[in-house]
């Protein structure tokens, strides 16, 4: 079965957006706005056949989408605020960012305290959020 790149687009783009209905912890609208881009270059690769230029597009179109889409999301979003703890997936250097697991997700990550840097596998406090970047302390300091 050869399926048209218009019927893979259409495809992609509904099951970005049933991705984003369906599972339960939020994508924050990333999914569904790159569903929508994928409905939109469907129609597009009708007129334009060279796959590289939608592949580009939609990339284009799906940020674009997604950077208007942070406005509906709430500065204090409920599943930030349930839970307080998170799992070190990379090692928080002094002053750079890491990787942590919060919420189901991986999350970029720094430490409040420029000067301490935080191992891999480590539990943390996440104390706030900035943008798309947690502001963690490691577990021990509460002790």
């Amino acid at each position: 079965m050869n399926l048209l790149p218009s019927q893979v687009w259409l495809i992609i783009g509904i099951a970005l957006c049933v991705i984003e209905l369906l599972v339960p912890l939020p994508t924050f609208l990333i999914a569904g706005a790159m569903g929508l881009a994928a409905l939109l270059i469907a129609a597009i690769a009708i007129i334009l056949p060279i796959p590289a230029i939608q592949v580009l597009l939609w990339m284009l179109v799906s940020g674009l989408l997604a950077m208007f889409s942070r406005r509906f999301i709430p500065k204090d979003s409920r599943q930030l605020q349930e839970a307080s703890e998170g799992l070190t997936l990379t090692e928080i250097p002094a002053g750079e960012t890491g990787r942590v697991k919060y919420e189901g997700g991986s999350w970029k990550a720094r430490c409040d305290n420029p000067q301490i840097a935080i191992a891999a596998q480590q539990k943390v406090i996440v104390l706030r959020r900035q943008g798309t970047t947690l502001v963690v302390v490691p577990e021990n300091w509460l002790n």
